[in-house]
This record gives structure tokens, C-alpha cells and sequence, in this order.
């Protein structure tokens, strides 16, 4: 059952990597903390659980600079983050292309309710959708990262 619960955790982390509502790259080290430990930590010791510790915190950090980095450098109120990540949350529901639009119509549409200038919210919302993407792709290789340090140890 341990397993099973370990490899649901994986799955619903790389999920949660994409979807701003969930902590993909916790739920990916939860999970395997959870073989590890079903394993009796034979081949998934505790230095390995330490890096991918480390790795889950970077994850959250790169994540949240991308995203800063992107504002500052527009201008943007950090609302267009916000609404970068509800975007994406509803893009969720017209497939990829959803979830390449929604994070900027949404960082415009959070912008258009401080500035009220579409010209200068477009512009805001193109740079914090651009420091939205450059995050989720970093902490997409951290996470896919991390799988492969586990399936190495485990398996090697």
C-alpha cells in the first residue's frame, strides 16, 4: 500500500509542478520519502533524501524569483503574478493552449485593475507571464531532477 501511495504522491507532484494550486515538487519529495521509507531506507538513504530536501526547497525559491524577476523588471504590481497563476488555473479547462494563453490574460486582466492602461498592462502582463514560464520550466527540470535521483538511487 506504501507503494502505491508513493508513486500517487509522484504523479499528483508532477501535476501540482504545472497547476500553481498544488506543491508539485513537496508532493514529489513526499512521495518518495514515502518508497524510501517502504524500502526501509535501503536504497533511498538519508544523504539522498537530504539533496532532494534541498532540491524541493530550490524548486520553491527559483519558482518565486522567476516570478519576481519578471514584475520587477515590467514594472508590474505583484497582483499580475497572481494573476498569471489564476490564469493558468483556468487555462486548465481549454487544454495547452489554456496553458500558454491563460497565465497572460490573466497577469493583463489582474494588471487592468490597478493601471487601467492596456497598453502598459499588456506590457506588465507580458513580462510576468514570461517570469511565470521561465519558473515553471526551472522547476520542472528540479522536479524531473529530483524523479531521477530517486529512480538512481534506487535502482543503482
Amino acid at each position: 500500500m506504501a507503494w502505491v501511495l508513493a508513486v500517487a504522491l509522484v504523479i499528483v507532484g508532477v501535476i501540482g509542478t504545472v497547476l500553481p494550486a498544488l506543491p508539485g515538487p513537496i508532493l514529489v519529495f513526499a512521495g518518495v520519502f514515502v518508497a524510501a521509507w517502504a524500502d526501509g531506507f535501503q536504497r533511498i538513504g538519508v544523504w539522498t533524501l537530504i539533496v532532494l530536501g534541498l532540491l524541493t526547497v530550490l524548486a520553491h525559491v527559483v519558482d518565486l524569483l522567476a516570478a519576481a524577476a519578471g514584475v520587477d523588471r515590467s514594472g508590474a504590481s505583484r497582483r499580475a503574478v497572481v494573476g498569471a497563476a489564476l490564469g493558468t488555473v483556468a487555462g486548465l479547462f481549454f487544454g495547452l493552449p489554456g496553458l500558454v494563453v491563460g497565465p497572460f490574460v490573466g497577469a493583463v486582466l489582474a494588471e487592468l485593475t490597478i493601471r487601467g492602461d492596456v497598453r502598459a498592462s499588456t506590457r506588465a502582463g507580458l513580462f510576468a507571464w514570461i517570469g511565470f514560464m521561465i519558473g515553471l520550466a526551472l522547476k520542472m527540470a528540479i522536479v524531473f531532477g529530483m524523479i531521477g535521483i530517486a529512480v538512481l538511487a534506487f535502482f543503482v
